[in-house]
């Protein structure tokens, strides 16, 4: 098949190759769902139902700080005081399916960023396609330092909260299998996506969307969204919201830097 130059294609053929880029990332998307779908055990007695463990790591370590700064075991968690259930007949095989599929796409998720590269690639500059293997290094990296910030952090303090939650001593937490997973998956991919500030920040600057006088102007505004964010995605405490707050308001203070560079190389 003959290479077509890129500089020369249709918008016929923009479609067609932005398909194959497309195809390309599902097909990696479905490759690694599979791998995760067989380790069927491990993801879901180590993985998922991991912050449902009251010897989780997390809770650890807020045991330990908890006895470190003399409030004894006020933050130690011995039991989660809940039960997981599936009440329908394809909830369990449902589950299966889904987390495959977002395991999936966590694990290929640099393959999915390169496929995405390489499609807008040809309309780069030679001294900006240098680049590619930073953006897709930099671009993974916080990716999965969010995915792990919400699997660590933000997930456990939730289940944490909901699961201890109570109206009465009449009634007693049966969590919908599908409810808990969302819950443990929106809170992972939600918080990797969030990470992504400072690479969506460095486009909207290239494009001229953004400019660091924007983005220090509306800085007390972003501050409230964050905090609005941060009681949206964990629980209505004080503690959790703020050390939710917190990576989110560094990554925000980097995205001006990264802007102030951007706009200096431009």
């Amino acid at each position: 098949m003959t290479k077509v130059d890129p500089n020369e294609m249709s918008f016929l053929d923009h479609l067609e190759d932005l398909r194959w880029h497309i195809l390309r990332a599902i097909m990696g998307i479905v490759l690694a769902g599979s791998i995760a779908f067989i380790f069927k055990d491990y993801i879901f007695d180590n993985i998922i139902f991991g912050p449902k463990d009251p010897n989780f790591i997390t809770y650890r370590i807020l045991c330990n700080i908890s006895n470190f700064i003399g409030l004894n075991d006020s933050f130690c968690i011995t039991e989660l005081p809940f039960r997981i259930q599936s009440r329908t007949v394809s909830g369990q095989f449902s589950a299966h399916i889904m987390t495959s599929i977002a395991a999936g796409f966590v694990i290929s998720f640099p393959y999915v960023l390169y496929q995405f590269w390489s499609f807008i690639s040809p309309g780069l500059y030679s001294n900006e396609k240098k680049y590619a293997r930073g953006f897709i290094f930099v671009s993974s990296l916080l990716f999965f330092i969010g995915v792990s910030f919400g699997y660590y952090v933000v997930c456990p303090l939730s289940i944490n909260f909901l699961g201890n939650y109570t109206v009465s001593q009449e009634v007693f937490n049966d969590f919908d299998l599908s409810s808990y997973i969302s819950l443990v998956r929106a809170s992972a991919l939600s918080s990797g996506v969030i990470f992504e500030l400072p690479i969506i920040i460095y486009f909207l600057t290239k494009i001229g969307l953004v400019t660091p006088k924007i983005l220090v102007k509306y800085r007390k505004y972003a501050l409230v969204f964050v905090l609005i964010l941060a009681a949206i995605i964990t629980p209505p405490d004080v503690a959790s919201q703020i050390i939710v707050a917190i990576p989110i308001l560094i990554l925000y203070q980097i995205s001006i830097y990264i802007s102030k560079i951007v706009l200096k190389n431009k």
